[in-house]
């Protein structure tokens, strides 16, 4: 690949920009759409590029993400593109080591148990020395687009990755990762002001790399009650928000529209809105009005399809497509789903949910 390919620098013009508008809050002939884990085991391509490679392998490769993350887009008519990678390289580079178990899931060989065991950890992360290959992903993908449509980076937030870190992989009560929170709150408020630090400079690492909007995941807001969010959560949400806009203008960098997904966290939605984001990220568990009314008409929402409604008959895909645009108004919206593809998807019931919402939002707006 030539070294122009490889510089962060003389990007095509962008084709498709309704994304990025909806995020800002302006107008759209229809209501953009893209799918959070679009490049991933649904598709058949998915599953044959990655059938050989290690997991984290894969996400160590540019190349391999460029063509992950262009997968979907050759099948769908998306209106955004989200790079291939996963939100566990961050405990990576602060030098924890994950591999990802066949059936299990990602897995850490070495989890947090004691607050001595912070110390193990980086203090001072070099990101594009540990992270340096995502940087590398982005700006070959931003180029392979040729600007047909935007490009998402993004980032764990810390209490989600904290409880990784402390529960070793997954969990359905986060038992060991809340419990620092009650026994420990100085060494876990320690933990998430490193992570993000480090998460800051990711995000921006991504926006110098090419991409044009960022998406920070709090996937497990929802193991919080609304005190220990407001107290282990919420603060570095916004500290994200502020330092990364800041030091974007200090870098003379695009200021690109940020995206909060915090999963079940509906107590904390008017927060959320006020913490800094372009768009706040529904599940798909509140109404659409609801959570309208709760954030007000400074941000754009984005979700909130049950992924399990793409089990559903094509045309009934199509009918719940329209009760949720109706809910959500077709602007200030960017259609989704209220959490990522599950792999047994059939991609033609995939492309069923981008086509409703393109014709169903431009229905809308002419009438």
């Amino acid at each position: 690949i030539c070294s122009f390919i490889c510089s962060p620098k003389g990007f095509p013009k962008l084709k498709n920009d309704t994304f990025l508008r909806a995020a800002r809050g302006e107008e759209t002939e229809h209501t953009p759409v893209w799918c959070m884990r679009q490049a991933g085991r649904y598709l058949p391509e998915f599953r044959e590029t990655r059938a050989a490679q290690d997991f984290f392998a894969t996400c160590r490769s540019p190349k391999l993400c460029c063509e992950l993350t262009l997968q979907p887009l050759r099948r769908f008519p998306l209106d955004a593109a989200i790079i291939f990678s996963d939100i566990l390289v961050v405990p990576q580079a602060l030098g924890m080591e994950v591999v990802m178990v066949p059936g299990k899931g990602p897995t850490f060989t070495e989890p947090l148990k004691e607050v001595e065991d912070l110390l193990k950890l980086r203090q001072k992360v070099d990101v594009t020395a540990e992270l340096g290959y995502v940087f590398q992903a982005i700006t070959l993908t931003r180029h392979s687009l040729e600007g047909r449509v935007p490009l998402i980076g993004f980032s764990g937030a810390p209490w989600t990755l904290m409880s990784y870190m402390i529960e070793g992989g997954g969990s359905t009560t986060m038992a060991k990762a809340k419990s620092w929170l009650y026994r420990h709150p100085e060494a876990s408020h320690q933990l998430l002001r490193l992570l993000a630090d480090v998460v800051t400079d990711y995000l921006v690492g991504q926006v110098a790399a090419g991409a044009q909007a960022l998406q920070l995941f709090e996937s497990h807001a929802g193991h919080l009650g609304p005190e220990q969010f407001q107290d282990f959560a919420l603060p570095y949400i916004r500290d994200i928000a502020q330092a990364v806009k800041s030091k974007l203008k200090e870098e003379a960098l695009p200021l690109v529209p940020m995206i909060i997904f915090a999963k079940d966290a509906h107590y904390a939605l008017h927060d959320l809105a006020h913490a800094g984001y372009e768009v706040v990220g529904l599940d798909w568990t509140i109404r659409p009005q609801e959570a309208r009314a709760q954030t007000g008409k400074d941000v754009t929402l984005q979700g909130n399809l049950d992924p399990c409604a793409l089990y559903a008959p094509k045309e009934k895909i199509g009918e719940l497509v329209k009760k949720m645009l109706e809910g959500f108004g077709t602007q200030r919206y960017i259609a989704n789903l209220g959490h990522g593809l599950y792999p047994d998807m059939n991609p033609e019931h995939v492309g069923a949910f981008v086509e409703a919402v393109h014709a169903h939002s431009r229905h809308i707006n002419k009438h």
